[in-house]
């Protein structure tokens, strides 16, 4: 049986703060403010795929309240994600995400983003599709004041 699932996430930028989109460090001069790297993209795949098994979200798996977690590596989440997949008996087939951020340029950074997610996941990476879009200057990601991501996830499931 397949099932599908749709993530979100964003974040505000923050001074001082490292900028990690799909476990990939892009050169800005913010970050993402965040508990953990505040990867959107990872967190936004990362509850795909949870929705698609109809589990909770990260937020319920990841509490913001854990201090042992303060700063960890989305790619640590999203590789909890596919072990709680993998409990459930659940085959990833693809996953789909697009950034959305008036700067910076991803575009140079996409490759390597597929190839960090597609490794944390177990699947090839001709399954991880990522792209990247403005929101045309509309609103707060319009005005440069934070990123989201938009993810979607096809899982099979052995029944």
């Amino acid at each position: 049986m397949y099932r599908s699932g749709i993530g979100y996430d964003a974040h505000r930028f923050a001074e001082g703060r490292k900028l990690v989109l799909g476990g990939v460090e892009i050169p800005n001069a913010r970050g993402l403010e965040g508990h953990s790297d505040a990867d959107v993209l990872t967190h936004a795949i990362a509850d795909a795929l949870l929705g698609a098994i109809g589990e909770r979200d990260i937020g319920h798996h990841f509490p913001n309240t854990e201090e042992a977690i303060r700063g960890i590596s989305s790619l640590q989440i999203l590789q909890r994600v596919g072990e709680i997949l993998a409990e459930k008996q659940c085959r990833i087939a693809n996953v789909d995400a697009t950034l959305i951020a008036e700067a910076p340029k991803i575009g140079p950074h996409l490759e390597a983003m597929r190839e960090k997610i597609s490794a944390v996941l177990g699947i090839d990476i001709f399954r991880v599709g990522i792209k990247a879009t403005t929101n045309e200057g509309m609103g707060a990601l319009g005005r440069g004041e934070g990123m989201a991501a938009l993810a979607v996830a096809s899982v099979e499931q052995s029944e």
